[in-house]
């Protein structure tokens, strides 16, 4: 089977791929409200569970085993739908309207979700037409092979791609798994309305240089001259593709209008969006920066807008962090780095902030930012890879986690444990040395792979939106101190138990046990020795050790689909991520009684 084309927009939408897609999808809401607590599974006679629609009379029957952290593998083959003892064909979108009142979905929230839905299963029916490598291969690929051939998404969220506002054509031309070239469009924007900031190593000019090239500037530059404006007045701003054709060309007319923006045209270089859909790596030149975009299309609770105002402490928040890290000698120790966001500019329309507040989506509709690509500061003989293919399987059930620790040749536990200490290490000393967290999913973290498939280090990226400084004292300088949040002390500690522990190294342990590859004691057993082994390397920190504990025998259980269910286009206000956490009773701890390594 061949993937759709522009010309056959919908090819991947057949009864068969459909089917596939929908069992994939009812797996994993299962799963993962079972997971949650949403739903409460009931044990059949035969060994399998079920759950009862709304009305006590539908039920979905299925086959699954239940590892740690109270985390359900379910087989989405054996999924049955019924009513009244009678079979029904499966319907993924009758499943959310069946349990609309078990999960808690508004009557305003629900229309929404379910288009969600129908995008996110639209998006798996696609991949199941592209020619998929097997998990061995992939284990082999380029940085950029991984990244596009990532299958799942989000490992939690059930409605993890819904892009609402792209059209098919747009899902084909701009969606990560589709790896089409990108052209990014490039604008003028007057000085008086757009704010550049950068990091203290960088300046407009040389930035501008440097991404665009002479040639291009120079372009550029009799663009605006023929129009009979001065180059010297404006700043340059790389736009989505879709954002220019379906935001800004209408909702800033005014400004086009009034020449105080330019529309420029397309720059040369070609980009692949990330698995974040709203970040371009340059294929032209790979050692040139990430660009990240606004992009006003609702994805997995939040308009994937820019904020202008809130970009603009960007580049000292990351040059802040970089010190940090660069002055550290366990960080050093590590190996990890972060690439710095090292420039950002946003275009602030006067009329649109007058009328809104800050969370407004219309102040998040054109701002830009520069990221480091790791390119050139790779070592002879390593690789990168998302650390999301950790968790990718192939359609064959195999997971790409157990094809690195094979290509390695090493003992699945040693392989294991290097990876746990370039990632988990970082995070442990960031968290007690420091009160720094950061959002450590699949997505945000790069690793740096030996030609084995060994993990040499990790690469934290993602930081001016994702970090925080726990300890509302900390001093930080005036334009860093957006990042200091006040978190209750007894929520402090569920930036590891949830974003890694619960989020991440629950679905990693599992798939590694699924495969063969190393048992769920083993893995927990070597998570805790790494944990243990950094608080014995760091005793001056014992009371925090004793105050925030890993190895609780409990921690809360902190939910993500909850929160998407209440409210899919504002899932939490970022400048205060802990006031709408929603949970649901806590978990067992499966570090609980493992603390001497």
């Amino acid at each position: 089977m061949t993937p759709a084309t522009p010309a056959e927009p919908v090819a991947h939408l057949t009864p068969a791929l459909w089917e596939r897609a929908g069992r994939r999808l009812l797996r994993k809401a299962l799963a993962e409200f079972s997971h949650e607590r949403l739903l409460s599974p009931e044990p059949l006679p035969d060994g399998g569970w079920s759950v009862r629609g709304d009305d006590g009379r539908t039920e979905y029957r299925f086959r699954a085993r239940r590892f740690a952290l109270d985390h359900w593998e379910v087989d989405a083959d054996s999924i049955t739908r019924h009513r009244d003892g009678t079979p029904l064909p499966l319907d993924p979108l009758d499943f959310f309207v069946e349990l609309r009142g078990t999960l808690g979905l508004s009557d305003t929230v629900l229309p929404v979700y379910l288009e969600e839905i129908s995008s996110t299963l639209a998006g798996t029916a696609y991949k199941l037409t592209k020619p998929e490598p097997t998990a061995a291969e992939l284990a082999g690929a380029d940085f950029q092979a991984i990244e596009t051939g990532m299958t799942e998404g989000h490992p939690c969220f059930v409605a993890n791609n819904g892009r609402l506002g792209f059209g098919i054509r747009d899902y084909h031309a701009y969606a990560p798994e589709a790896a089409s070239p990108v052209r990014l469009v490039w604008l003028a924007a007057h000085r008086e309305h757009a704010t550049f900031t950068c990091s203290a190593d960088l300046d407009y000019d040389t930035l501008v240089r440097e991404e665009l090239g002479e040639a291009q500037l120079a372009r550029f530059a009799r663009t605006l001259a023929d129009l009979g404006l001065e180059p010297a007045d404006y700043r340059l701003i790389p736009v989505h593709p879709w954002q220019w054709r379906n935001k800004i060309a209408v909702t800033f007319a005014a400004e086009l209008a009034q020449r105080r923006l330019v529309h420029l045209g397309e720059g040369e270089d070609h980009y692949l969006a990330q698995q974040s859909i709203r970040t371009f790596f340059n294929t032209s030149t790979p050692a040139r920066h990430y660009v990240k975009t606004a992009l006003s299309v609702l994805n997995m609770g939040f308009m994937r807008g820019l904020s202008a105002a809130y970009m603009e402490a960007t580049p000292a928040i990351n040059d802040w962090l970089a010190r940090l890290i660069a002055g550290d000698e366990v960080f050093r120790a590590t190996g990890l780095t972060i690439i710095r966001e090292r420039a950002a500019i946003g275009y602030h329309h006067r009329q649109y902030e007058a009328a809104t507040d800050r969370r407004s989506p219309y102040r998040k509709m054109l701002a830009a930012l520069w990221r480091e690509s790791p390119v050139p500061a790779l070592e002879p003989g390593h690789r990168l890879a998302t650390m999301a293919c950790l968790l990718h399987t192939d359609r064959a059930g195999h997971s790409l986690a157990a094809a690195l620790v094979a290509r390695s040749g090493l003992p699945p536990r040693q392989w294991l444990r290097r990876y746990l200490d370039a990632y988990l290490t970082p995070l442990l000393h960031a968290f007690y040395a420091h009160d720094l967290v950061f959002m450590p999913h699949g997505e945000n973290v790069i690793m740096v792979l030996d030609e084995a498939g060994t993990v040499q280090r990790v690469i934290f990226k993602d930081i001016a939106e994702e970090i925080a400084v726990l300890d509302p004292e900390a001093p930080l300088p005036p334009a860093v101190r957006r990042i200091r949040v006040d978190v209750p002390e007894e929520e402090r500690l569920l930036s590891l138990f949830t974003d890694v522990v619960d989020c991440f190294l629950r679905f990693l342990g599992a798939r590694l046990a699924e495969d063969g590859t190393l048992t769920e004691d083993t893995f927990w057993q070597t998570v805790a020795a790494c944990v243990t082994d950094y608080q014995r390397s760091a005793p001056h920190l014992a009371e925090k050790f004793r105050r925030h504990d890993l190895f609780a025998e409990h921690f809360a259980l902190s939910c993500l689909n909850r929160l998407q269910l209440r409210d899919n286009q504002q899932m939490l206000d970022l400048a205060d991520p802990s006031a709408a956490l929603q949970y649901a009773g806590t978990l067992r701890n499966p570090l609980h009684g493992r603390g001497d390594g």
